[in-house]
């Protein structure tokens, strides 16, 4: 909830600026809805819910005046004129921005002990309320093997040698060139190639296997020789692993997925059953940077059922084996990857990262965002699929918003403006009866849609993968 401190000189401005009417004077001074949730619970037509930033709204379209949310009120804070109910606090913060005095503070942000004890103040008969607490935890940490991105020449080595195939490379480079991942001095029988991709004729045998093995067709024969095509062409590309954030194996219904020791473990003899395909749909749909997938060369024979069942690859098992495999000094290294919950000051508030985190670890707020590091796994979900890149993040893979629609009914929109103040793309036009979208110039990010607090959006969006620095 938001609260007003002893600066509140009872000016109203931000009684005249809250758009659901969730403030009101007591004792000269600003009071407002407690956010306790007991209208959500106790409203038989579930026309309450809870938003991204912890408050509720009314959907108009659904709530029909009943009154059973006005009675449950603790503190009668809920009224309802003209068939319209008011006085739900929304959270979306405009009495801070609209008040003078910088009186109102949001309760989020207090101890547990303040703010039962301000509440007590009031001599509210309350019943039991859940406050949000701080996490205890100052960092997240995750240990990985990673890629230093500006060292990394994209050979694919390390995707070749990869054992559950936990690595995606992929190389912008012409075809026909090599990409040094020295897959030609492995297949050489008789060690005729060095690791600097010098060919000895002398000693080449021509039993061309360099030139099967090689996967970007750079190896060619002419004139009884072999020849790399190795023109010094700039390390373009993407490389894509597994974080071994462990979100897979929390996700693995059948437990065939487990972490243990820091390190992602699996037993395909667990993935027995008419649902495995379902568990790893789940698996895999949620992977952060979609490396988990179904192994195409492994299958279990279901006995029971009479079936041949998928199995699982492309989570990191922590062997180590691509570090051993780069030959370039520091490209592939173990890493610990470690975030405070900070965000830049690019964060537009669209909420996408509250959607998509899958330990309900974040809470929205206007133009920052709480994290509860205590949920976090630091799977970085969060960060891929941010807009505006607000988020650190250690992986090249990200999702972008490919197309969507955002359409405002005007039945619903109360006309308050804040989708027109939220927006940083300019993509809401003000009217003189209103708002309405701009189709040209909305980029799908829902900060609108999270910001309005009568449910008056119609929207939604589509991600698509994207490498970056290709």
């Amino acid at each position: 909830m938001f609260l007003s401190t002893n600066k509140c000189d009872g000016s109203g401005d931000c009684i005249k600026q809250c758009p659901t009417k969730a403030i009101r004077y007591i004792g000269g001074k600003a009071f407002s809805c407690l956010t306790c949730g007991k209208c959500y619970e106790a409203c038989p037509n579930d026309a309450i819910f809870k938003n991204n930033y912890g408050g509720y709204v009314v959907d108009k379209a659904k709530c029909n005046a009943c009154g059973i949310c006005m009675h449950s009120c603790p503190i009668d804070n809920i009224k309802i004129e003209d068939g319209v109910t008011y006085g739900i606090c929304s959270r979306c913060g405009v009495c801070m921005e609209a008040c003078p005095n910088s009186a109102r503070v949001d309760g989020f942000e207090l101890t547990e002990e303040k703010h039962l004890n301000f509440i007590k103040s009031l001599n509210f008969n309350l019943p039991p309320i859940d406050v949000p607490k701080k996490s205890e935890k100052k960092v997240v940490t995750r240990g990985y093997f990673g890629t230093n991105h500006d060292d990394c020449i994209f050979c694919g080595r390390c995707q070749d040698k990869c054992p559950t195939n936990a690595i995606n490379v992929n190389i912008d480079r012409d075809e026909g060139i090599c990409t040094q991942c020295r897959a030609c001095v492995d297949a050489c029988s008789n060690g005729s190639i060095t690791k600097q991709l010098i060919i000895n004729h002398d000693t080449c045998t021509l039993c061309l296997n360099c030139v099967k093995n090689c996967p970007h067709d750079a190896i060619t024969i002419g004139d009884f020789e072999v020849n790399i095509n190795n023109i010094n062409q700039k390390s373009a590309g993407s490389i894509v692993s597994c974080l071994n954030c462990g979100l897979c194996a929390e996700l693995s219904e059948n437990n065939s997925l487990k972490r243990i020791n820091n390190a992602q473990r699996y037993d395909p003899t667990a993935d027995i059953g008419e649902t495995v395909e379902k568990v790893h749909e789940v698996s895999i749909g949620l992977c952060p940077v979609s490396t988990l997938k179904e192994d195409e060369n492994l299958f279990i024979f279901d006995e029971v059922n009479n079936a041949e069942l998928p199995t699982l690859s492309g989570f990191c098992v922590s062997c180590g084996t691509c570090v051993n495999a780069c030959d370039v000094q520091g490209a592939r290294v173990y890493k610990v990857a470690t975030w405070d919950g900070s965000i830049s000051d690019d964060c537009i508030s669209c909420g996408i990262c509250y959607e998509v985190c899958p330990e309900e670890a974040i809470t929205l707020n206007r133009g920052s965002i709480s994290v509860n590091l205590d949920k976090c796994i630091l799977c970085e979900r969060c960060a891929v699929h941010c807009p505006v890149d607000a988020i650190p993040r250690s992986t090249m893979h990200k999702k972008v918003i490919d197309n969507g629609f955002c359409f405002i009914d005007e039945k619903l929109c109360i006309n308050c403006g804040l989708c027109y103040k939220t927006c940083s793309y300019d993509a809401i036009i003000k009217k003189e009866d209103g708002f309405e979208v701009n189709d040209e110039k909305c980029k799908y990010c829902g900060a609108c849609k999270n910001a309005c607090p009568s449910n008056a959006f119609i929207f939604e969006r589509n991600f698509k993968d994207s490498t970056e620095g290709i």
